[in-house]
């Protein structure tokens, strides 16, 4: 790792910057590599983590949700629900006593089918987080929290340049 400053024993804000990005850039070609596995593209792939995230929470995903969480129209978000749906990786279901709504699940057999390509991954994350105590689990752990919850916060107030362009106008 660089550091920003010499002779301090801590990472900088830098550092810690740089190291989010690595791992988010590692991160997105895992999730490339899964989704050309499964012939998804990579909204497919980030569509089928929220609601994986969704279900593991016991929150019930909607196609409405999920075009929010994705930040997609509601006909891409059809489109999409759709094509993982065609490819066995998402089921329409209709909960009982509202026939007008619509929840989104994955289906066991999906999930089967996926966990070869995650199970791996989970055991190397394993073996490089044997040496960390409990305690400096639980500061990683608050620190990746706090971390993503600054992204989303962030990322919610970006506005990109084209659409501040057309707003000048």
């Amino acid at each position: 790792m660089t550091r920003d400053t010499d002779g301090d024993e801590a990472p900088t804000n830098l550092d810690l910057t740089r190291l989010l990005q690595n791992l988010t850039v590692e991160s997105d070609r895992y999730a490339e590599r899964f989704g050309a596995a499964h012939g998804l593209h990579r909204t497919d792939v980030n569509a089928l983590g929220v609601i994986m995230d969704a279900a593991r929470r016991g929150v019930p995903m909607s196609p409405g949700a999920l075009a929010k969480e994705l930040g997609l129209s509601p006909s891409a978000t059809t489109a999409l629900i759709d094509r993982l749906q065609a490819l066995g990786h998402v089921e329409r279901s209709r909960p009982s006593g509202d026939r007008r709504r619509v929840a989104l699940e994955v289906p066991e057999a999906a999930v089967e089918a996926n966990r070869h390509l995650f199970v791996p991954l989970a055991a190397a994350f394993a073996r490089s987080w044997a040496g960390f105590s409990a305690e400096e689990r639980a500061v990683v752990a608050r620190f990746l929290a706090v971390s993503t919850e600054a992204m989303k916060d962030v990322s919610a107030e970006w506005e990109p340049p084209q659409d501040r362009a057309q707003r000048r106008r």
